[in-house]
């Protein structure tokens, strides 16, 4: 209900977002029928029909706040010209500057669209910039992401979805949330996979929290007593130097020795902190174990022995292979399954599709307006300056022409 509410399809209204209604009302927009309509009123079904779209969830009285009369505005200047000539021949007198060949006259400009400016005030709000760098589907989604506490401003966390950027600017949102708004939502396989997963994840949690039976008086049990910090710090050293000396170092990679040096000093700087702070032992020990046990890890998968036998089986295979059932082409393609599932992997935990896809009907809005310079991989954006209009173009994405927001700026202009 609330999809047709905002998406209506008898009394269509244009919206910020990527709802395939919204896309199916916008290829239906016919120009208003101003037949038998007085000044007063083609002025107000401008304004309606233009705020339904420019900053549907911002006040009308925030809005006649905001709006300006001056329209920014650039000309282009030929720069051939401007490098030949610093325009002092044509402060001679008139007819007296050098004219240029009829054949060589400067085209005409196309007209500058000023009337698409009008909303040009709410593209510096927050949650429109974060639409328009295609970081969420709609503007309400966007302000939902701002108000929650997943976008940041300059490195700080900002909750309001009117803040006025300015040139500079630079606005974060994260990753998740990214990846949520615009990926593929999941099909009904993908739903009953995650409900799976938390109903198994809950049942995990519920049987650490049950507390267990208490002993028997006869025979109680006790805790053994808890470890030397010092003596695990110690331990834990000499598995590093055992590690560094053992017969395998010498098929370890650069990297892997530098690792387990750098774990080393930090081994000998943790030693001495014990002396002065034996409280902080124990959290520190834990930590180091499992920076250890991470480090054996990576060099057992970086070198997992192979035996005889297995090598034998290897070269009978890649003897009896055929040519033909790896061909460059096969490799590349698997080389390119297998970094795509390293970095696309399937996770049913995800609130959207995986592997990730684009949304449907997500290509008819995907563009990034001028003043704003977007990284993607990242997700993070710059707003390098205010919008402006130029000849046969207006920065300001809109679905109106020139005439109906004319209408509406009329009808603020006199009302101000």
């Amino acid at each position: 209900m609330r999809i047709r509410r905002a998406h209506g399809l008898k009394r269509p209204k244009l919206r910020q977002s990527w709802n395939k209604f919204n896309l199916y009302n916008l290829s239906r927009v016919e120009p208003d029928n101003r037949r038998n309509r007085t000044f007063f009123q083609q002025k107000w079904t401008a304004k309606a029909v233009s705020r339904a779209y420019h900053g549907e969830t911002v006040k009308e009285k925030h809005w006649q706040r905001m709006f300006r009369r001056r329209l920014r505005a650039v000309v282009p200047m030929d720069p051939e010209q401007l490098a030949r000539s610093d325009g002092y021949e044509h402060a001679e007198g008139r007819g007296s500057g050098l004219e240029p060949h009829p054949n060589k006259k400067p085209k005409p400009f196309p007209k500058t669209p000023y009337m698409n400016m009008t909303y040009a005030p709410l593209e510096r709000r927050l949650d429109t910039a974060i639409f328009r760098a295609m970081f969420a589907s709609s503007t309400r989604q966007a302000r939902q992401f701002v108000v929650h506490g997943d976008v940041k401003v300059n490195g700080k966390k900002m909750i309001y979805p009117g803040y006025q950027l300015n040139p500079g600017d630079m606005f974060q949102v994260e990753p998740e949330r990214v990846l949520f708004a615009t990926g593929a939502s999941k099909d009904a396989r993908e739903r009953r996979a995650g409900r799976k997963a938390r109903q198994k994840k809950e049942a995990a949690a519920k049987s650490t929290d049950e507390p267990s039976a208490p002993p028997s008086q006869d025979s109680p049990l006790e805790d053994p007593p808890p470890d030397d910090p010092k003596e695990t710090l110690q331990s834990l050293l000499s598995q590093a130097r055992t590690l560094l000396t053992s017969s395998s170092s010498s098929s370890l990679s650069g990297k892997r020795k530098q690792d387990l040096r750098s774990f080393q000093r930090l081994l000998k700087k943790t030693l001495s902190r014990t002396r002065l702070f034996p409280q902080q032992s124990t959290t520190l020990t834990d930590s180091l174990d499992a920076q250890l046990q991470e480090l054996t890890q990576r060099l057992n998968l970086d070198h997992t022995p192979v035996s005889s036998s297995t090598s034998s089986q290897a070269k009978v295979d890649s003897r009896n292979r055929s040519p033909e059932s790896m061909t460059p082409e096969n490799s590349s393609l698997l080389r390119k399954a297998l970094a795509e599932a390293r970095d696309n992997p399937i996770d049913v935990t995800k609130p959207y599709a995986t592997p990730w896809r684009p949304r449907p009907y997500m290509s008819a809005f995907a563009f990034i307006p001028r003043y704003l310079e977007v990284h993607h991989k990242i997700c993070s954006a710059v707003y390098l300056r205010h919008p402006v209009a130029r000849p046969g173009l207006a920065e300001v994405p809109t679905p109106f022409g020139s005439e109906l927001n004319s209408l509406a700026f009329n009808w603020y202009l006199r009302r101000r």
